[in-house]
């Protein structure tokens, strides 16, 4: 699917960070640092219709001090290639700032060999849709940041939490050390946590409910572990600054998760 010119911009405008609107300055926007994540339906907000679905980005800004604001951009389906072919990764682009950062999490939707919108091959086409997530970030002045895709619930028959994601999770780590971009592995450390926590435990932290068994996506308690993983990941990589961080050994209830009305500026 393709975006109207309409549609981009009203992309455009529901992404802009609600503090930079709060200013109402440009000195104020160029001070606030912004956290931009490009990604699929594992880290996008999710509406109410959705509940108790829940995006890791929802979380995310749970461990983050108030010099930065996020800007989520993750949408539920989509490749890096088909946010990029959409448009989606311009409106990006053409929102951030010098300082920013780019986070980018794809893989889910990459794999899926029998939609030619969205299959990238992940020693080729998959590194070269990245690259341009790479590319736009630093010619914006802004920091580039690879995440490997967070991984779905599924475990052998011996309890074994398994891989789910083939080659990709590989190329997106041999294409950050040519590139020399900064990795958070969260494939190898959400595959660890699902492991400790078992087969029972981890139901808590997916969206199982009385009418859904979803070995993808998250519950609040799985959306605020998976972005905790990821917040410790950007101090370990040095990409932010231990002030940067905060709440990293503390408890976040799952209140604290909510899930607003759509409104007309949401774009699936």
């Amino acid at each position: 699917m393709s975006l109207t010119r309409r549609q981009v911009t009203v992309a455009a405008l529901a992404a802009v960070p609600l503090a930079f609107a709060a200013t109402g300055t440009a000195h104020a926007a160029h001070r606030q640092r912004t956290l931009h994540i490009a990604g699929d339906s594992t880290a996008a907000q999710k509406y109410a219709d959705a509940a108790p679905e829940t995006g890791w980005g929802m979380a995310i800004p749970f461990f983050l001090n108030q010099g930065l604001t996020v800007a989520n951009h993750a949408v539920n389906g989509r490749s890096s290639k088909s946010f990029v072919d959409e448009g989606r990764l311009d409106v990006v682009l053409g929102l951030i700032k010098p300082g920013d950062f780019l986070l980018v999490q794809f893989a889910h939707n990459d794999e899926k060999s029998d939609d030619p919108t969205r299959y990238t091959e992940p020693w080729t086409t998959y590194q070269d849709y990245l690259r341009l997530y790479i590319e736009g970030a630093r010619s914006k002045g802004a920091r580039p940041v690879l995440a490997t895709p967070v991984e779905r619930r599924r475990f052998d028959a011996d309890g074994n939490a398994v891989p789910t994601h083939g080659e990709y999770p590989a190329a997106m780590r041999a294409l950050a050390a040519q590139e020399r971009v900064a990795l958070l592995d969260i494939e190898a450390l959400s595959l660890a946590l699902w492991q400790r926590l078992g087969v029972e435990e981890t139901k808590v932290y997916f969206n199982w409910t009385a009418t859904e068994q979803d070995n993808t996506h998250f519950n609040p308690p799985g959306a605020i572990a998976v972005a905790r993983l990821v917040a410790r990941e950007l101090l370990r990589t040095r990409v932010l600054a231990p002030r940067d961080v905060i709440r990293l050994d503390d408890g976040i209830p799952t209140s604290w998760i909510t899930w607003p009305e759509a409104s007309s500026a949401s774009v699936a």
